[in-house]
Parts: C-alpha cells; structure tokens; sequence
C-alpha cells in the first residue's frame, strides 16, 4: 500500500486519459509516433474522437474530487475499529493473487534472517506509481506469514473503497491509526516519501525523497517499536517515463489537461506523475524481477515512556535511511549477476 497525496489522483487520470482517450493510434503507449497517426488524434488535438470524449474525462475528474474527502473524527474512530476487526486473509483469492507475483515478477526476499519475532515498522524506499505494496504484501504474508498493515493516504479512501482496502491490509496514514495498530502489535509499512517518491523522475530513480519527515520514528520510539529498514528494487522499473511530470505542464498534453481544469496554476509540478509507458510500450507493468531486502532492525523499546528530542529522532531516522541507501546498490548488483538466469520472454518485457 502506497502514501499518495495530490499526485495520486493525477496518476489515475492521466493514465485513463492517456490509455482510453488520446492513444487512439496505436494501442501502445508512446507519443514518439505521432507523425504516424492522423492529425485528428494527435495529442494536442481537440477534433475527432478525442474531442468527443473530452466530456467522460471531466466527469471522472469531478468524481474524484467528490468522493476522495478525509474522514472526520468520527469517522476515523470507527475506521480505526474496523481496521483492528481486520485479520490475514485466508482465501483462493489472496493465494492466486500471490501465485500471479510469483509467476509475473519472481521476487526475491533478501536476508529474511533479519526479521526479529516482534512486530515491526517495516520503512522503506518508494517506487513509481506506489507499486511496491501490492507485490510486497502478498509476498510477505505467503513466505514469512507476516500481514503488514499499509499506510495510505486519504486520498485512496472513500466508502466504496474502505472495505476492500481493509482486507488487502491497508489503513489509513493517520498518526491515530497508526498508533492503533501498533498497540495491537500489527506490522506496519511504511513509505516516509510519499508522492514525492512515487511520482519522482528517472534521474530520481532509487533515492529517498523524504525531505524533513520523522514522524514515523516519533511513533515507533513513542510506543517502543523496532523498526525494519526495507530496501526495494524492480517496481521502479515497471515504467519508463514518457514525459516527466515536472515537464508535463508545458507540453501540448499539460496545455490541453490545463484547458480542461485538471492542471491549474495551484497544481505543483513536482507531485505531477510522468506519462508512463509499460512492457513493450503499453500500460501494462515491465515484469522486473523484484528484490526486497530487509537490514538491521532497530528496536526503540528504550525509547518508550520518555520524551525524546528532535535530535535523537532524527539520528534514527539517519540510520533507517542510511541503511537503505547503503541497500539499494547492493540490490542492484545482485540483479544484474542474476540478469542471464532470466528467460528471453522475461527480458524481453523488460524493455
């Protein structure tokens, strides 16, 4: 489960913009082929079919701006009583979608010796789009038995949307939620980056964009947790970037997108996502082989109970992010030594 703020509703509609209305050339992804589609298609273009369907997309906008409100206090109250109904799935379901991991994108869990018996707050490195959980999470929950509670934001949650979330394990990223959790000694993940992290450029690829953040070790020290630092690498890659986001208000796309309402002069270019494109040029995900990898845990057991500064706070947060940054190319290093063990179809929708 993914931290996505702003930059999550802009995910879901440039995708379903990009995928369903302005790609009506070819059913690949790619804007590097627009001399050979008619010019009623082209992006840019406000004629044809495009321009008939322009209505659908600002439809869709203003569901989402009417249905992504946060909860208020009671709502919250009774959100964090059903999250802690909520228990580890046992189902055809939950085993097919692991079974669909395994066989897609072969993840590798790395030094699971790591893992202590207590519960944790497992935080780790973004990746694009906020892909990381739905692999993470059925993964550590068929091979370690491990159901980690993701932490997103408000934006994903609605009424139509709470039940389902629940079950896949998520709740929501509140202070008061997460302690909930964590006095009912669940396993937590986390992603202090946020959409600073999941919508972050190539150039941006595998770096922490956490900025000044350290409320996650304020409530692990506050409750006395151990903290898990997780290093992630593949979801990164499921997408190349067709256009960066930070680009994307001064393309003929963004001018278009600012005509109809869903760019304005408030919208900050760096939670814009890029305009993706997936294996062979589609939307569907380049099927990277992932790699999670867990360091030292770092238990605040004798943090509990006391007040603790700012600035033993943040030398925690210095270790967890040290950790993980000394991870990240470790991670990178194995994949490439086991690139050739790969199969040729693999590699070949890695592209």
């Amino acid at each position: 489960m993914g931290c996505l703020t702003s930059g999550g509703k802009s995910i879901i509609i440039l995708i379903h913009f990009v995928k369903v209305r302005m790609n009506t050339c070819t059913p690949s992804l790619s804007f590097h082929t627009q001399a050979n589609c008619p010019q009623s298609t082209k992006i840019g273009s406000m004629t044809g079919r495009a321009r008939s369907d322009l209505p659908e997309i600002v439809i869709l906008m203003s569901r989402f701006e009417k249905e992504s409100q946060p909860f208020d206090d009671e709502g919250l109250a009774r959100h964090i009583e059903r999250a802690l109904a909520v228990s580890a799935p046992e189902n055809p379901a939950t085993n097919l979608g692991y079974r669909m991991i395994r066989r897609l994108f072969d993840p590798v869990l790395v030094d699971v010796e790591n893992l202590p018996d207590q519960p944790c707050l497992f935080v780790g490195n973004h990746s694009l789009f906020a892909l990381d959980g739905l692999v993470m999470g059925p993964l550590m929950l068929a091979e370690t038995g491990r159901f980690l509670r993701g932490l997103g934001d408000r934006f994903l949650w609605t009424n139509a949307t709470e039940g389902k979330l629940l079950q896949l394990g998520g709740v929501i990223g509140h202070p008061d939620v997460c302690s909930a959790l964590m006095r009912n000694g669940d396993d937590i993940m986390v992603f202090p980056g946020g959409a600073h992290e999941a919508t972050k450029t190539t150039a941006q690829k595998y770096s922490l964009q956490w900025k000044d953040r350290y409320g996650f070790v304020r409530l692990a020290a506050q409750h006395g947790y151990t903290i898990m630092p997780t290093a992630i690498v593949g979801p990164d890659e499921f997408y190349s970037h067709l256009i960066e986001g930070e680009d994307l208000p001064d393309t003929r796309l963004g001018k278009l997108l600012t005509s109809l309402g869903l760019i304005s002069e408030n919208t900050r270019p760096d939670l814009m996502p890029p305009i993706p494109a997936g294996a062979l040029g589609s939307l569907f995900p380049k099927l990277q082989r992932c790699y999670f990898q867990f360091g030292e845990a770092i238990d605040l057991s004798a943090y509990a109970g006391r007040k603790n500064s700012k600035k033993d706070l943040l030398l925690v947060r210095e270790q967890v992010a040290d950790q993980i940054e000394f991870m990240l190319p470790e991670l990178l290093r194995l994949r490439t030594q086991q690139t050739g063990k790969s199969g040729i179809l693999r590699r070949l929708l890695t592209i």
